[in-house]
């Protein structure tokens, strides 16, 4: 089984920071939920196109921690791998580092769950999609 290594590029941008002149917390947050959408649609899946087939994926439990602060303008990478896959549950494990010093500055756990979009109750994800995420898991 082959692991690929996803990560995506974002900038640091007014707007991200706080009145310290620092990323506020939760934007790391908001940086790893692009980074696992960018996932999806690097394996050739949209989030909408799966909502219209009643597939939804939402996060079911997350966990951060902050090891040191991003600043205005700073460029980032967001990694997100699938560490752990059932046929309704993904497991990423992230991190965000800053490309200049390569210091990792988050990481975060992230259980999600695969619903029914008129329902929300879990229902397997597509066989295919399945099989995708298995080529992305770590070893």
């Amino acid at each position: 089984m082959t692991t690929t290594e996803f990560s995506w590029p974002c900038r640091v941008y007014y707007e991200d920071t706080d009145a310290g002149g620092v990323v506020y917390y939760v934007n790391y947050l908001k940086y790893m939920e692009r980074a696992r959408t960018e996932r999806l649609r690097a394996l050739g899946y949209s989030q909408h196109e799966l909502a219209a087939q009643n597939l939804l994926f939402v996060v079911h439990s997350a966990q951060a921690r902050y090891h040191a602060p991003a600043r205005l303008d700073d460029e980032l990478q967001v990694s997100a791998q699938v560490e752990k896959l059932g046929k309704a549950r993904l497991e990423f494990v992230q991190r965000v580092v800053r490309v200049n010093d390569g210091r990792l500055l988050c990481e975060g756990r992230f259980i999600i769950a695969s619903v029914a979009a008129d329902s929300f109750r879990p229902v397997a994800m597509p066989a295919a999609l399945h099989t995708n995420f298995q080529h992305d898991l770590l070893p």
